[in-house]
């Protein structure tokens, strides 16, 4: 029986997991996105892995959001600033009961799709995967995890694809932990942007792993007070990291070489932003641990100095600064995050 995935928004992350669901011949997929992307396409996308294959395929792919209405799952990959208006134009296109998983970063999006499409089946999802675009039509996963899906009804479909395609997937029932364990890895999202490096080369560096470090500390002293667990997704616990990053360059090889598994050549997708010209996504990260600070009546200076430099990188500001000034601009106005 042929399964049928739509992927709205399918740029990095919407082609690489579309390509790798559409390896088997009984998954059917096709990709919406923009046209520049999906022009792209004509010769099948190309998936290439960390510790995998190479394979290429042929995908429907397409620019018009009515091509998710037949689909059984629509997988949505968009940046968070546009979830509200993907889940407009899905909200014309798909039929009550529809299975929509959000595979998108930060905490809410899952949240603005269900308010946005009330008939359908939202499930929340995180992927742990750093994707580039390599050439034309040719996506690399860079990095190593698991991808994740809510266990909830209607998730069948894209469990069923996953296996036959040999897809890693697990099915969790704490999402939203599991959510914000992925925002505290992806704080070093801003690090990396700045630092105009790899993420190999960045986190190689003691200097750029202290900033992080004070940010994930900053964020996990705000979810302590938010009683909001935090799920473990790598083999260090989440409170443990900071200690983690903050070693001696040598013993955090040692200490973090499982932790480790990145392409040499792999950026974050907020490097990615600030070389096209986009806007980032740093309110879904930086931006949601300074924001539920200030709901708790607490400080989050760290994060929201991270918020301020890639703001005015987007607008043309500096994205090149060194491990020991990136720690300094940071740092020097942080008191405590009480009060």
């Amino acid at each position: 029986m042929t399964i049928r995935i739509a992927v709205f928004g399918a740029g990095a992350i919407g082609c690489w997991v579309g390509g790798r669901l559409a390896a088997h011949a009984t998954t059917h997929v096709t990709l919406i996105g923009r046209a520049r992307v999906m022009a792209e396409l004509a010769d099948g996308v190309t998936t290439s892995e960390l510790d995998g294959p190479t394979r290429t395929v042929i995908v429907a792919a397409t620019t018009e959001p009515a091509a998710a209405a037949r689909a059984d799952v629509t997988l949505v990959t968009v940046k968070s600033a546009q979830t509200a208006e993907a889940g407009a134009q899905l909200a014309r296109v798909l039929p009550a009961g529809a299975v929509v998983v959000s595979l998108q970063n930060g905490v809410r999006n899952a949240d603005v799709l269900r308010a946005a499409l009330p008939g359908c089946r939202v499930l929340a999802g995180m992927v742990p995967w750093n994707v580039v675009r390599r050439a034309r039509g040719a996506y690399h996963r860079g990095s190593a995890g698991t991808l994740m899906i809510e266990d909830a009804p209607g998730g069948g479909p894209l469990l069923g694809a996953a296996a036959l395609a040999a897809l890693p997937l697990r099915v969790r029932r704490d999402m939203l932990a599991v959510q914000w364990g992925k925002l505290l890895l992806n704080l070093n999202n801003a690090v990396n942007a700045l630092s105009n490096q790899p993420l190999a080369a960045e986190l190689g560096q003691r200097a750029y792993r202290r900033v992080l470090a004070a940010a994930q500390r900053e964020a996990l002293a705000v979810l302590a007070r938010a009683r909001q667990p935090v799920a473990k997704l790598t083999p260090v616990p989440p409170r443990f990291l900071p200690l983690v990053l903050e070693l001696p360059d040598r013993a955090f090889h040692v200490a973090a070489a499982r932790m480790l598994a990145i392409d040499p050549h792999a950026r974050s997708s907020m490097w990615d932003d600030l070389a096209a010209g986009r806007p980032t996504e740093i309110a879904y990260l930086q931006g949601e641990v300074v924001a539920l600070a200030d709901r708790l009546g607490m400080r989050a200076p760290v994060n929201a100095a991270l918020v301020a430099l890639v703001r005015a990188a987007e607008a043309g500001g500096r994205r090149d600064l060194a491990g020991a000034e990136l720690f300094g601009a940071v740092t020097s106005g942080r008191s405590t995050t009480a009060p």
